[in-house]
């Protein structure tokens, strides 16, 4: 009897533990979307510092990843999480998508700093690419940095070349910048944390369709449909 006691004790515990334990981890990544909604209009708050009006507008998918630990010791490396909404059909702007951006680098470099990332997508081609499997920026489709302000156009050849424009923010500086090599790809555990749902695919969040949308990814929503309408 002692050992039957032992044995369905723990397993008791730990059956009231899962719910806190899922809860906890849901709460990760709401505060994920919100912070990426913060990201987004601390980038914005300064039109002429921020990402072009006009390339938001005819953007076809946006990924922000805030909070990206970049860390060197001769060896170096940067890893985060983040979002990817898509714009659909009629201009709105889907459901969140998790995902991870990871690279590294060789040389002599030391220390540690975070930074936000935003990438804007031209076509659907890198976000088909992304949902499909791990993503490698630069390899898979071309990427540049992206212009910075109100009136910047992307008149280079690279630029009309690109089917990406990648940001970075950190220290409050906002500029563009070079995340060739870097590898992109759909983190499906924060998916089904942040939605409840088990074996939840991409194509289903970004139909928005036979399941609860969190809050946070409302609130999201109505930051891209502020700074990034639809074009006209």
């Amino acid at each position: 009897m002692k050992r039957i006691v032992q044995v369905i004790v723990p397993v008791l515990v730990l059956l009231l533990a899962l719910p806190a334990l899922a809860a906890r981890a849901a709460s990760e990544e709401t505060a994920k979307v919100e912070t990426a909604a913060d990201v987004l209009a601390k980038i914005m708050e300064i039109p002429e510092q921020a990402i072009p009006p006009a390339l938001l507008a005819n953007a076809q998918g946006i990924a922000i990843i805030p909070g990206v630990i970049k860390l060197g010791f001769v060896l170096g490396g940067q890893y985060g999480t983040g979002v990817l909404v898509v714009r659909e059909r009629g201009g709105a702007w889907s459901d969140p998508v998790f995902v991870t951006l990871m690279s590294g680098s060789v040389g002599w470099q030391i220390g540690a700093e975070s930074t936000d990332f935003v990438l804007v997508f031209k076509t659907h081609r890198g976000i088909d690419g992304i949902v499909h499997g791990k993503y490698t920026l630069g390899a898979d489709a071309g990427i540049a940095a992206g212009p910075v302000g109100r009136r910047a156009t992307a008149s280079t050849d690279i630029q009309l070349n690109a089917e990406i424009y990648s940001y970075s923010r950190s220290r409050g500086l906002f500029a563009g910048v070079s995340l060739e090599g870097s590898s992109l790809q759909v983190d499906h555990k924060r998916d089904a944390a942040y939605y409840g749902l088990e074996d939840i695919r991409p194509s289903e969040i970004f139909s928005g369709k036979g399941f609860k949308v969190p809050a946070s990814a409302e609130r999201l929503k109505r930051a891209l449909e502020k700074y990034a309408p639809a074009g006209r």
